[in-house]
């Protein structure tokens, strides 16, 4: 039933993000295209840690007959989205102090900063 859906949602997800981040010249588009790309990641860990039928580990009382899903790709997901939320954040903290130095946020007229 679900098939190959997720990964195609995670390459279009990947492939949106890296292309805001080729075209776009705004920062904070730029930002969110990060943001798309770091979607796209964490889909691919949890459709990749998908088991149709699958029991959770924490599930003590399972038959032994059954599949058992590995909470790894999940802690890996948890793990990716704290990392993003920082990452986002360091992001459009530069972009509002960038903004107030420079009074825009186009990347083409923002080239001339010197250490």
């Amino acid at each position: 039933m679900i098939g190959n859906l997720p990964f195609v949602v995670c390459m279009i997800l990947v492939a949106l993000g890296l292309w805001t981040l080729l075209i776009k010249r705004n920062l904070v588009k730029l930002v969110i295209g990060v943001g798309l790309i770091e979607s796209g990641v964490n889909l691919f860990l949890v459709a990749l840690g998908y088991v149709r039928g699958g029991i959770p580990p924490i599930y003590t009382y399972a038959p032994t007959t059954a599949p058992w899903v590995l909470p790894t790709p999940q802690a890996l997901t948890l793990t990716s989205i704290v990392i993003g939320v920082a990452t986002t954040a360091l992001m459009l903290a530069f972009a509002v102090v960038i903004y107030r130095h420079k009074g825009t946020l186009d990347t083409r007229k923002i080239r001339d900063l010197r250490g």
